[in-house]
């Protein structure tokens, strides 16, 4: 699998299928994305229903005639406009095709439903996208229960956990790698990943992207 963070918390997944998550492209002053990276979705997972995380959602799913994953009351909210929403909800698990989306919690808010995270499973990686959350204690279960290959999380300190609340997260969870995102997409979520690095390679190991960049897992 190719993971690729396209920027703020947009991430595709390259595998026997290809998976975007939160894709907020319009409008994102960071994002690098490939025209031919936005075609040939299969499926694309939101993790909750703010503009810089649903973003494009609509837009993608319509031109690649592909589902949106995500709570049900933003699936059914997505239907309404024309989308294949496929709805679910914290602690449930869809699998379709090859991969599996398993939803988990998340500390944040949410302009339709609740915040999530997503554990995407497909072609033996697990991949733990925290979505935007806080720093929480049952961070331990969810790493205890999946064993994420790969944890994504959020490091900005004003609407998410801060540098020092995203160590303490990898702490709890035990990833085989940590990616950090959502930071530095304006100056009022800046953040040094190379300090989240330093603090937090002695726990797992940890890849700072730059937009656009992506590792084969």
């Amino acid at each position: 699998m190719r993971l690729k963070w396209l920027g703020h918390s947009a991430v595709l997944l390259t595998g026997t299928k290809r998976v975007m998550i939160d894709p907020f492209l319009t409008g994102n002053p960071v994002v690098k994305v490939e025209p031919e990276e936005r075609e040939g979705l299969d499926y694309i997972a939101v993790t909750h229903d703010h503009r810089d995380h649903l973003g494009d959602a609509e837009v993608l799913a319509k031109a690649n005639t592909c589902p949106v994953v995500a709570v049900d009351d933003l699936a059914v909210s997505l239907q309404k406009r024309g989308v294949e929403g496929i709805g679910m909800n914290i602690g449930g698990r869809v699998g379709l095709n090859g991969v599996s989306f398993t939803m988990v919690q998340a500390v944040h808010s949410s302009s339709l439903g609740v915040p999530a995270g997503f554990i995407v499973e497909m072609d033996g990686i697990r991949v733990y996208h925290a979505g935007d959350t806080a720093l929480f204690s049952e961070m331990s279960l969810i790493g205890e229960r999946y064993r994420p290959t790969v944890l994504l999380l959020p490091i900005d300190g004003r609407y998410n956990m801060d540098v020092i609340d995203a160590v303490r997260a990898v702490e709890l969870i035990k990833p085989s790698l940590a990616i950090p995102f959502h930071y530095n997409t304006w100056p009022s979520v800046a953040a040094d990943p190379w300090e989240f690095k330093r603090l937090a390679e002695g726990i797992s190991p940890v890849t700072v992207l730059s937009p656009g960049e992506e590792i084969v897992l």
